[in-house]
């Protein structure tokens, strides 16, 4: 079972930028389809954004869609969520997940898809 470790939060300001990380170990990604969830207080992991282990397919969910960007480095058993223009309701903590595809194109929309997690990294983005 692949281990993942996400870094890369903090705090910082509105309008800002962030690149969150995803460190796989244990076993490599380049069969996995990888995404990243957020979860505010009190909510459910809502999708942020979903990479194919082809990397040639991408898909963007919910409010961070056209100021995020996920990409993946499967040489370095990596991916990452460049995130611009960040807002205070940004203010989450994000996960990366991952599973194994058949399909090098395939990708799972809902959290329930997924069993592989990482423990989080929080993004507060201050006003």
């Amino acid at each position: 079972q692949v281990q993942l470790t996400e870094s890369g939060g903090g705090l910082v300001q509105a309008g800002g930028s962030l690149r969150l990380s995803c460190a796989a170990s244990g076993r490599t990604i380049d069969s996995a389809a990888m995404v990243w969830f957020r979860q505010l207080p009190a909510a459910e992991r809502e999708l942020v954004a979903a990479i194919s282990w082809s990397g040639s397919r991408t898909y963007y969910k919910g409010p961070a869609k056209g100021r995020a960007t996920i990409s993946r480095d499967n040489a370095k058993n990596m991916v990452y969520l460049q995130m611009n223009r960040l807002k205070p309701e940004d203010t989450a903590v994000y996960f990366c997940a991952a599973r194994e595809t058949v399909n090098p194109e395939d990708f799972y929309e809902y959290a329930r898809s997924y069993s592989n997690w990482g423990q989080g990294t929080q993004v507060v983005v201050s006003s």
